[in-house]
């Protein structure tokens, strides 16, 4: 039976925004408040200079919606950072006696969103920040200012990247105050909106289109049309390539990844057809692909069945009304939050499943592993580069298993190798089993579903979930969990030493596979009988000895190799 079942549309869940939206400061914050303001009066008084603070951005969105940040940001009138930071500082340990951190100048440094010289110390242990209010020009073909003065507040507002995070706290007046007079509505009404028209805020900077998806994501909010529009705008998607380095966009995926909701994310990144910009190949990539990606389409669809399987009977899985698994597939996610992100970009990338390319030297890799490497720059962070591409062997290895395939003649054995191998469980790439079988049932049930009618077969799905947990079943029932991260049995010296060999080669590592497969074989083996079956197996020709040279024999056997050449 084949049932319509969207994954497109996918309900999702807001953050609670609190009915009176009001800032309450710690005791740390109220203190941190009040000398500054103790030290621009100062400032004031002895030097004739007029300074006004104000606390911008994050700290004061997230204080109105009930949370917590210790980093603060602060936005000065009419004094650039480092200086005032250095007075402060002073000021605070010679006539507060407050203990105090050094001052850090960070210079420029456009890539990273750095425009102004910022300064940056700790303060009654409160991470701040502190810049000028700025105002920015940008050039047509770069998301770097060519320009930048002293802003008023509406200007520094004006050019943020959303209404909600263009709130000042004042430090001065304790008070919020919103020069776009949209930021306090948006933010309690759920809108994620640009201060100035949209268009003209992404071709500024096109990482705020990137940015605006992230925060819808984060706090459920909904887009509104205008800027879903121009994030749509074919100008707008090219300059998201063109203009942003590769490094800021995967810091911003990793951020969804690792967020609240990077199905959210995922799903938004379809809708508003960015993900040929923001899972970008480069040309030599993409000119040189031995076949077509998968729609893509399929990363909603691996995304929303993977949220399925984590929250089974939530609102959230409502739409793929899956069987449950069986826990062992989930069991790792608790104590190892990283493999949830892992799993999300590698459902992410699955458009580009089995898709190779040709590099230089005319080799074929993987477009999996250049996205991450060079679309996204990556690299190991989180284990994205080296466990991705992993997950996508193991589904490989893995796809349409059946148990009885594993039944005769060693059926422990067999699965046990399966287990171990080094794309479904390697500590080093953060691969793990458990959660390489959970990836592969999630790319069989992709192929599943019909991105052209956004149909998904829940008979055969449900046949494909219910063969996976026979699987894992089968797994628990063999006791095979404890035997994967098993050593072998007989190290390399005792098998060098056991079959007479003069030292370690290339055939160890064949020998001890052999003897893991032997004690997967027989869990209640010993390590006498082990070695009896080894020396057994040599002498039957099953394991050969091959370490070079071994005295005169090996001597003269290499001569008379020279003479008949």
């Amino acid at each position: 039976m084949t049932r319509n079942v969207s994954l497109k549309h996918i309900t999702y869940s807001r953050v609670v925004v609190p009915d009176a939206m009001t800032v309450t400061l710690t005791s740390e914050e109220d203190q941190l408040c009040s000398l500054l303001h103790e030290y621009t009066e100062y400032l004031r008084q002895e030097k004739g200079e007029e300074i006004c603070c104000r606390v911008a951005g994050g700290w004061v969105r997230d204080k109105l919606l009930g949370s917590q940040s210790n980093d603060v940001d602060i936005a000065l009138s009419n004094m650039m950072g480092v200086p005032f930071t250095e007075g402060l500082v002073s000021y605070a340990s010679e006539r507060k006696h407050i203990a105090v951190h050094s001052v850090t100048k960070v210079e420029i440094n456009p890539e990273q969103s750095k425009h102004l010289e910022t300064a940056k110390t700790e303060m009654l242990g409160i991470e701040l920040e502190i810049v000028n209010l700025r105002d920015e020009e940008y050039s047509e073909n770069s998301r770097i200012p060519s320009g930048i003065k002293f802003g008023t507040p509406l200007e520094d507002a004006q050019r943020r990247d959303l209404t909600i995070n263009a709130l000042f706290y004042n430090i001065h007046s304790r008070e919020v105050e919103d020069h776009t007079e949209k930021g306090l509505d948006d933010l309690k009404n759920g809108i994620v909106r640009t201060p100035l028209p949209p268009r003209q805020t992404f071709m500024d900077d096109p990482l705020r289109v990137i940015r605006c998806v992230r925060f819808a994501s984060r706090y459920g909010f909904d887009m509104v049309s205008e800027l879903e529009e121009a994030a749509r705008d074919p100008q707008i998607q090219l300059a998201i390539t063109s203009k942003i380095s590769r490094e800021r966009v995967g810091e911003e995926i990793d951020k969804m990844m690792k967020g609240r909701d990077p199905l959210r994310s995922i799903q938004l990144i379809d809708s508003l057809s960015l993900y040929a910009s923001i899972f970008w190949l480069p040309t030599s990539t993409s000119s040189t692909l031995v076949n077509a990606p998968l729609p893509y389409s399929t990363a909603l669809a691996a995304s929303a069945i993977l949220q399925a399987i984590l929250n089974p009977g939530s609102s959230r899985s409502s739409s793929v009304p899956l069987p449950p698994v069986h826990p062992l597939f989930t069991s790792l996610l608790a104590s190892d939050p990283s493999t949830l992100a892992r799993l999300y970009l590698a459902a992410a990338l699955t458009p580009y499943r089995g898709l190779a390319y040709n590099d230089s030297k005319g080799k074929q890799r993987s477009v999996v592993e250049a996205s991450i490497r060079e679309g996204l720059k990556l690299g190991t962070k989180n284990h994205y580069m080296d466990g991705i591409p992993a997950l996508f062997a193991a589904a490989d290895l893995v796809k349409g298993a059946e148990l009885e395939y594993f039944r005769a003649p060693s059926e422990r054995a067999a699965i046990g190798l399966l287990l171990r191998d080094k794309y479904l469980h390697n500590p080093h790439t953060g691969s793990h089993w458990t959660t390489s079988l959970l990836f592969s049932l999630v790319q069989d049930l992709v192929s599943l579903w019909d991105h052209k009618s956004d149909e998904f077969d829940l008979a055969k799905a449900t046949a494909v979930v219910e063969r996976y947990n026979s699987f894992m079943t089968r797994i628990e029932e063999l006791d095979l969990p404890p035997a994967v991260d098993a050593k072998s049995i007989l190290d390399g010296n005792e098998v060098v030493r056991e079959l007479g060999a003069s030292k370690p080669g290339p055939w160890t590592g064949h020998a001890i596979a052999r003897v893991v497969e032997w004690q997967l074989e027989n869990p209640e083996g010993t390590k006498e009988e082990c070695t009896v079956w080894l020396k057994s197996e040599q002498l039957a020709g099953r394991i050969q000895v091959d370490d070079g040279k071994r005295g005169k024999e090996a001597g003269e056997g290499k001569r008379s190799k020279k003479l008949k050449r």
